[in-house]
């Protein structure tokens, strides 16, 4: 029996619901724009899957897995407010959430942190949301 990743199915769940929120695509230009890298030649604002640890959270016989992740927006030169707009909308979808997996339940989703920065090179904002999370496999 194969196994479902619990982190692959905890993105799943983030783009299901990020992806159902008109107010985040009207802000990303129409749809939600999360990706896994920078897609060539797109503008501002949209998203990044950040780093992210996926460790053994195992407990009274229970297959639990703690995961630390971070979704990074990347806004328009210039446009901090734009990326924080972004982010704080997705904090709102998120902190909290009950998503549905697959292959898996999800037992806690968090806000942990929210912080914004400006490319000193480029003049691009970006702001960095981290959170955890802790899924069960279903039985």
């Amino acid at each position: 029996m194969t196994r479902s990743s619990p982190l692959l199915a905890l993105r799943a769940g983030l783009l299901a619901r990020l992806g159902g929120d008109a107010r985040l695509a009207a802000l990303m230009g129409g749809r939600l724009r999360l990706y896994d890298e920078p897609p060539r030649g797109a503008v501002p604002a949209y998203a990044l899957f950040g780093p992210s640890e996926t460790r053994d959270d195992s407990v009274d016989g229970a297959r639990r897995h703690r995961h630390a992740f971070t979704l990074i927006v990347l806004a328009k030169p210039g446009s901090a407010r734009s990326a924080l707009e972004v982010a704080e909308l997705i904090a709102a979808c998120l902190d909290e959430a009950d998503l549905s997996l697959s292959g898996h339940a999800l037992v806690l989703l968090r806000l942990r942190s929210l912080a914004s920065l400006r490319d000193e090179r480029t003049g691009e904002a970006r702001a960095t949301l981290s959170f955890e999370a802790v899924t069960e496999s279903a039985a």
